[in-house]
C-alpha cells in the first residue's frame, strides 16, 4: 500500500504515530493515475496554447505599402525596435496599429519573451487594475487562491501593448504613470512592490494633445508614452497601396477558404480606389472576405462588391440604383433581403448623423426613433465617431 506516517512527540519524546492510507493496493494507485494523466495532458495543452498567444504574429515584411507616408512610418518603427523606449502608435481605427506593435516586438531583442496585448477600452474600469497589475489571494470576493499575475508581470522582459490608451480613466492613468516611472508594480491587495522590465507600446485613434488640454489625459503620462510617436496614415491617403494590400489579403483568404487561382479584375480595383474607406484596412479585409465568399468563378468583379461601395465621392449620399439595370444585365443579386435591409438601415443612421453634425439625439429625432434604439443601432452596426467625422469633413 501507499501510506503516510506522522510521528507524535510529547516533550520531545516520541510517543506514537498517526497513519493515513492513500492507496490500499497497486490497483487503486493505477486507477487514480489513469484519472490524473488526462488532466495533466489537458493542462500542458492549455499551457502551450497560452504561451503561443504571447508571441508576435507579424513582422515588418508583412506590413504592405509603398506610399511615402506609410514607408516613413514603417521605417521609423523598424529603426526604433531595438531600443526599450516607449512608443506611441497613432492612427485611425483599422489602420493596423496592432500589426505595427507585433512587428516592433518581433524585430526587438525582446522577441524571445512575451508579447502581451491589452485593449484598455474593452475591460471595465473596475477590473482594469487587477488585469494589469494582478491581485493577491483574498484581495476581493472571488479572488483565486494564490492570487493572479497581472499583464505587466506576464510581460516581464518582453513587451506590453496597451491599445486604446486614450480610453483609460484618469485614476488608472496615474497608476500606469507610476509603473512607467518606478519600473515596478503592486498587486491589488498586496503590500510589497514587484520589479518588472517591460517595454510599453501604446496606441490610440484619439488626439491625446487635445485631451491633455481638456484635462482628459494626464500631461505627464502623455510625455512618458510619447517618447517615439509613429503616425500611421489612413487608407484613403495611400490609395496606390490598395492593389498591393488587396492581393496580399486575397492570398491569406485563399488559404483560409482552401481556394487558389483567384484573380481580381481592373474594374474591381477602380471601384476600390474611388471609395473613401472610413474603416481603413480592416474594412478592405472585410470586403475582400465577402467577395471570396460569394465568388462562383475565379475572377473577382464589381458584382461581388457590397452595394455601399458604389458611393459617389463628390457627395455624402449614395447613388440611386435603377433596379432595371440588374434585370437587363447579367448581374445577379448576391445578398439576402436581410443583408440589403441592414445596409440600407446602416446608411440611414450614418446619413442622419451627418445631417445632425454628429449629434446623436438630433439624429434620432430625424429618424423618428428613440434615443436608446438609436444607440443600439450605432453599436450593432459598429459605427465610429471618426467615420462620421470624415463624412462631415468631406
Amino acid at each position: 500500500m501507499v501510506a503516510n506516517r506522522y510521528p507524535l512527540f510529547i516533550d520531545n519524546e516520541l510517543v506514537g504515530a498517526v497513519g493515513t492510507v492513500m492507496f490500499r493496493n497497486a490497483q487503486d494507485w493505477l486507477e487514480y493515475s489513469k484519472k490524473v494523466e488526462p488532466l495533466i495532458e489537458e493542462l500542458n495543452y492549455y499551457k502551450k496554447r497560452f504561451e503561443k498567444e504571447l508571441v508576435s504574429k507579424y513582422s515588418f515584411s508583412q506590413l504592405i505599402g509603398s506610399t511615402p507616408s506609410f514607408h516613413a512610418a514603417k521605417q521609423l518603427a523598424e529603426k526604433v525596435s531595438a531600443s526599450s523606449s516607449a512608443i506611441l502608435l497613432f492612427g485611425e481605427s483599422g489602420t493596423g496599429k496592432e500589426l505595427f506593435a507585433h512587428a516592433i516586438h518581433d524585430a526587438s531583442p525582446r522577441r524571445l519573451f512575451p508579447f502581451v496585448r491589452v485593449n484598455c477600452a474593452s475591460i471595465p474600469e473596475h477590473l482594469l487594475e487587477s488585469e494589469l497589475f494582478g491581485y493577491e489571494e483574498g484581495a476581493f470576493t472571488g479572488a483565486k487562491r494564490g492570487g493572479k499575475k497581472g499583464k505587466f508581470e506576464v510581460a516581464n522582459r518582453g513587451t506590453i501593448f496597451l491599445d486604446e490608451i486614450g480610453d483609460m480613466s484618469l485614476h488608472m492613468q496615474s497608476k500606469l504613470l507610476r509603473v512607467l516611472q518606478e519600473k515596478e508594480i503592486e498587486r491589488v491587495g498586496g503590500n510589497s512592490p514587484i520589479s518588472i522590465d517591460v517595454r510599453v507600446i501604446a496606441a490610440t485613434h484619439r488626439n491625446l494633445e487635445d485631451m491633455v488640454v481638456l484635462k482628459e489625459f494626464r500631461q505627464d503620462l502623455y510625455y512618458r508614452l510619447n517618447v517615439i510617436k509613429v503616425d500611421i496614415p489612413p487608407l484613403r491617403e495611400r490609395i496606390q497601396d490598395i492593389p498591393l494590400i488587396a492581393n496580399a489579403l486575397l492570398k491569406k483568404l485563399e488559404r483560409k477558404f482552401h481556394r487558389h487561382g483567384i484573380q481580381i479584375s481592373n474594374e474591381f480595383f477602380q471601384i476600390l480606389k474611388s471609395h473613401h474607406w472610413p474603416g481603413n484596412v480592416r474594412e478592405l479585409e472585410n470586403v475582400m472576405e465577402r467577395c471570396v465568399n460569394v465568388l462562383t468563378g475565379n475572377v473577382i468583379t464589381p458584382e461581388q462588391l457590397p452595394l455601399y461601395l458604389y458611393e459617389n465621392p463628390s457627395s455624402k449620399t449614395l447613388l440611386s440604383h435603377d433596379p432595371s439595370q440588374y434585370i437587363k444585365s447579367d448581374m445577379k443579386l448576391t445578398k439576402s433581403l436581410k443583408e440589403l435591409i441592414e445596409e440600407t438601415e446602416r446608411n440611414a443612421v450614418i446619413q442622419a448623423l451627418v445631417e445632425a453634425n454628429g449629434n446623436k439625439i438630433e439624429a434620432a429625432k430625424l429618424l423618428d426613433i428613440s434615443k436608446s434604439t438609436f444607440y443600439e443601432k450605432i453599436k450593432y452596426y459598429n459605427i465610429h465617431r471618426n467615420e462620421i467625422d470624415e463624412y462631415i469633413k468631406n
